[in-house]
Order: structure tokens, then C-alpha cells, then sequence
């Protein structure tokens, strides 16, 4: 009896031991999912904390870096022009794809034997091979242009390795860059500031002007901007668009006269009539008005109209980001069309610094425009023009052209923007300072944030 029993009872104790069992898998399997889900919601955590902490030095990084600029904006100098007639122009980097632009360097580093046809050559030879073989102080303006940005390369980017050749710009520096960058560290995060030519760059304001007259030309240079940057149709229509509803907000101007306005103005009267003395008998007499001419200058209109399309330019209202799209796949250089565009209300374009296909866009006013911008190019390697008149007496046929266009064109840059960018591990923030620069007197225009 006692056997059968255990017989019978087998079963059902091999039965509970697996649903135990199961029980048991059950619940390890759920542990384990919460104690996965719980380290992967703790490493998340600790990624946003760490995140925030770095944004948080990144931004008080920039915040310094701003603070710093602002206050040292007096000592920028009037930029320096430089001469560079045995050296490759940038005036079409725009365009040259990484092979080409390697092979660029490739030719200016080595010069051909046929074109050593005196001692001056050789010995022009012999110093830039000097200088291409030591390394150049980074801040001279006159050197090659190299720049150490090892300690940087995870948080910038290395724009210019080691010891590598550069073409120099209208400055010294790579354009549009008027200075050599400057960094620094602020607490744990690490600064960039950056000064640009914005005269050297399309001002996109022109595409807004509100005179029939030129309305072709307009169209004309903006389309010629666009194609030199390889921008389809649908993206031009588009950014037609976009200028055309930033026109009825308010429209551009590049001509600016002194205004007079007539405004009212409330003269405070006196509290009593007759008597001083405080009595029940004082009457209040009501306020009058008189009428006011005041008049505003054009430096004041022109300034209006900077902080205000400084504003316009850098809102939703402009689609950036398709503008920015890379044209050239390159580790070295970055090119879009965004580069070469003023967003800063700039009305005149600097002939001595501006790219190929700005001067094309800015001379389509007066006509041969790609004719001028190539002449203009190859003289100023040799001797940045003085003035307009300089201008004129040099490209003498083209004489009545120029002065069609004397209006959009200048020989020095007033606008400048100053670029600050500071990075703290994985976290950036930046900072685009815009300032006019007539004679010693700086002028701030806007300070736009990310």
C-alpha cells in the first residue's frame, strides 16, 4: 500500500517542483528586464546630467567669451590688406573639389623649373620652401597660414591640420577670416573666436530692394549667386519666396537721405492759475502740445536697418539649413552656400576681398560683370585697389559699367561679424556678435545666441 501510494504521488510532486521552476524563470526573467530597463534609465540619466553640466560650462564659456569681445572691440585694428602676386587666389575655392584643391597645392608647392627663369624666382623658391618647412608663428599674418589645432580636433574640428599648406586670404588667414582664430580654455570648456569679412560675402539684402528699375538686375545677380553655389531651381524659387515676404515686412534700402519728422510733444503746465498759495479755489490747467521737428541722420537709419534685418535675417522666416548644405565633400574645408552669404544688412561689397562669384553678382548692375571680377581678381593679388577712382584708371574700358555699380562697391570692409564658439565634452554653444567698424568708432549691431 505504502508503494502504491508513493506511486501515486510521484507525479503530482514532479508537477508542483515545475511549475516552481517555471515560477522561478518567470520571475528571473522579469527581474532581469527591470534591472536592465533601470541601468539603461540610470546611463541615461547620467548622460543628461552629464550633458546638462557640459552645456552649462559651454554657455557660461561663451557668456565669458562674448563678455570678452564686447570689451575689446576698441582694439581691433583697421584690417591689413595683404599682396600675395606668387601665391593662388581664393577667389574660386568655392568650387574646386578636394582633388582639385589638392592638386592646386600640389602645383603652387612646387613650382615648375621653367618658371625659375632668374636668381629672384630661385630665391622666392628657396624661402617658401624655407617657410613651408618650419613652422610659422600662428598669429603672424604674413605666414602660410598654419595653425595647431591638435588639442582641438574633437571639439572643432581640424580645419587646417599640422604643417599642412592653406591658401591665404585677402588677410593673411583663410578667407573669410580677417585674424588668425584665437582659443583658449574657460574652466573645462574650450573657446573659438573667429572675425569675418562680412563685406566680402553677397548681402542677400539686395534681393529685397523695392526699385523696379533694378529689378532685373536683382534677380539676375541672385540667380547668378545661386548657380556659382549649386543651388537647384526648386531651392532658388524657394528662397525667392522667403525674401519676397521679408520685402513686404520691410523693404531693403541701400540709398539713405536725412529725414524730418514732424512730431507732438506734451509741455507740462503749470499745477495752479493766479495765486501760489494753496486754496480750494486752484484749478489744474490741462497739458498742452507743441510741435516738434526732429530730424534723423542716415547713420541712424542705417543702423535701424541693420539691428533690424539682423533680426529678419537670422529668424524662421529663412530657411538656413538648405543653404548650408555642404557643396563639396572635403575633411579640410567647408563650403556652402550660407558662407558667402551677409546676413547682416550689408549693402556694398568689398572688391578686395569678395570671391569670384560676389563680384560677378555685385558688377551685374553695370554690365561684363564676369569680365570685371576677373580682372579685378588678377590685380589685386599684386596691389589691393586703393579707392573707386583706382578702380576706374585701372579697368579703364570698362569705366562705364563701374560707375553703374559704384553704389554697391567699396575697397574696405565697415561690417564685421565676430564668431564664438565654445565646447565642453559632447555639449557646444555659440555666439554671432555683428559690428560696424567706421574709422576708430565700433558699433554693435546685434548679438545673436545659440
Amino acid at each position: 500500500m505504502r508503494n502504491e501510494k508513493r506511486k501515486v504521488s510521484s507525479p503530482i510532486q514532479y508537477a508542483r517542483a515545475g511549475i516552481v521552476l517555471l515560477v522561478t524563470l518567470v520571475l528571473l526573467v522579469v527581474l532581469s528586464s527591470l534591472m536592465f530597463t533601470l541601468s539603461v534609465r540610470m546611463s541615461a540619466q547620467r548622460h543628461r546630467d552629464k550633458y546638462i553640466m557640459d552645456y552649462q560650462s559651454a554657455r557660461y564659456a561663451r557668456d565669458s567669451a562674448v563678455k570678452y569681445a564686447l570689451a575689446t572691440l576698441n582694439d581691433i585694428n583697421t584690417p591689413r590688406l595683404i599682396e600675395r602676386p606668387n601665391e593662388p587666389d581664393f577667389s574660386d575655392l568655392f568650387m574646386l573639389d578636394e582633388e582639385e584643391y589638392a592638386e592646386l597645392l600640389a602645383e603652387w608647392a612646387v613650382p615648375n623649373e621653367d618658371m625659375l627663369s632668374d636668381q629672384s624666382d630661385r630665391d622666392l623658391e628657396e624661402d617658401f620652401r624655407s617657410r613651408s618647412s618650419s613652422k610659422i608663428n600662428p598669429n603672424d599674418v604674413n605666414g602660410l597660414g598654419y595653425i595647431d589645432d591638435s588639442n582641438y580636433v574633437d571639439s572643432f574640428g581640424d580645419s587646417n591640420s599640422h604643417n599642412s599648406l592653406t591658401v591665404r586670404g585677402p588677410y593673411g588667414p583663410p578667407w573669410p577670416c580677417i585674424t588668425e582664430p584665437v582659443e583658449f580654455e574657460v574652466g573645462s570648456a574650450k573657446v573659438r573666436i573667429e572675425i569675418e569679412d562680412e563685406s566680402a560675402k553677397y548681402p542677400i539684402g539686395w534681393a529685397m530692394m523695392n526699385d523696379k528699375k533694378i529689378e532685373r538686375e536683382v534677380i539676375a545677380g541672385l540667380e547668378t549667386f545661386c548657380e556659382w553655389m549649386d543651388v537647384n531651381d526648386v531651392q532658388i524659387d524657394s528662397l525667392k519666396d522667403q525674401l519676397e515676404q521679408i520685402r513686404k515686412i520691410k523693404p531693403f534700402k541701400i540709398d539713405f537721405k536725412p529725414i524730418t519728422q514732424i512730431q507732438r510733444q506734451t509741455v507740462p503746465a503749470p499745477k495752479t492759475i493766479g495765486s501760489t498759495r494753496r486754496t480750494s479755489r486752484s484749478r489744474v490747467r490741462a497739458p498742452r502740445t507743441r510741435t516738434v521737428r526732429k530730424t534723423i541722420s542716415v547713420a541712424e537709419q542705417v543702423a535701424k536697418q541693420n539691428a533690424d534685418f539682423a533680426k529678419l535675417l537670422h529668424s524662421s522666416l529663412i530657411d538656413t539649413e538648405s543653404l548650408a548644405r555642404p557643396i563639396i565633400i572635403s575633411e579640410t574645408r567647408k563650403e556652402s552656400a550660407l558662407k558667402y552669404i551677409g546676413m547682416w544688412a550689408s549693402r556694398q561689397v568689398n572688391i578686395n576681398t569678395a570671391p569670384r562669384h560676389v563680384l560677378e553678382a555685385a558688377f551685374i548692375f553695370g554690365g561684363d560683370a564676369d569680365k570685371i571680377a576677373a580682372e579685378i581678381i588678377q590685380r589685386r593679388r599684386i596691389t589691393p585697389f586703393a579707392d573707386i577712382d583706382d578702380l576706374k584708371q585701372d579697368l579703364f574700358r570698362y569705366s562705364t559699367s563701374i560707375e553703374k555699380c559704384e553704389k554697391y562697391i567699396t575697397t574696405a570692409s565697415k561690417m564685421f561679424t565676430i564668431k564664438v564658439t565654445a565646447a565642453s565634452g559632447v555639449a557646444k554653444a555659440s555666439a554671432i556678435i555683428g559690428i560696424v567698424k567706421e574709422g576708430s568708432k565700433i558699433t554693435r549691431i546685434a548679438v545673436i545666441s545659440n
